[in-house]
């Protein structure tokens, strides 16, 4: 399927431990969120969005949900120096979502499934284009020198 719909503006990255979600764990605290936004505005947002939109499994009734909700503008992407990568927070609809009365339109968990796992494939392309097409450091942890060698 694809995604019709213009690319929103990338999100401004919040000064949020990592370690306070629940689907993250980063060790280290230097996140380089104002180098990971400026590339955010240099295109890659624009270019991961462009690549998720081609693919996802969202229709438009969802996606102005998102949209409608503020969802975008809650990611948060950071640099996790130890594993030498972009970890991500996406955001979703909470499981409680009918007792808020969140949306007018927002009337299946199907909706809600499809909102939530379509901004996570968002978050993790998002973090692939990062990586592999505009960072251009290297980490700065550096493995001790006594773990085991598992190379054959």
């Amino acid at each position: 399927m694809s995604l019709d719909v213009d690319s929103p503006e990338p999100p401004e990255l919040a000064a949020v431990d990592p370690n306070e979600y629940e689907d993250a764990e980063v060790a280290g605290g230097e996140y380089r969120r104002d180098d990971l936004e400026a590339l955010l505005h240099e295109g890659a947002w624009e270019d991961a969005f462009s690549e998720w939109s081609d693919t996802t499994d969202m229709d438009e009734e969802d996606w102005a949900i998102a949209v409608d909700l503020g969802l975008v503008s809650r990611f948060d992407f950071f640099w996790d120096d130890f594993a030498d990568r972009v970890g991500y927070h996406a955001p979703g609809l909470p499981e409680d979502w009918k007792e808020r009365d969140l949306h007018p339109d927002l009337d299946s968990w199907g909706t809600v499934s499809a909102i939530n796992a379509g901004l996570t494939e968002l978050g993790q392309i998002v973090c692939e284009t990062l990586k592999e097409e505009y960072i251009d450091w290297e980490a700065d942890f550096e493995a001790p020198d006594d773990l085991p060698d598992f190379e054959e």
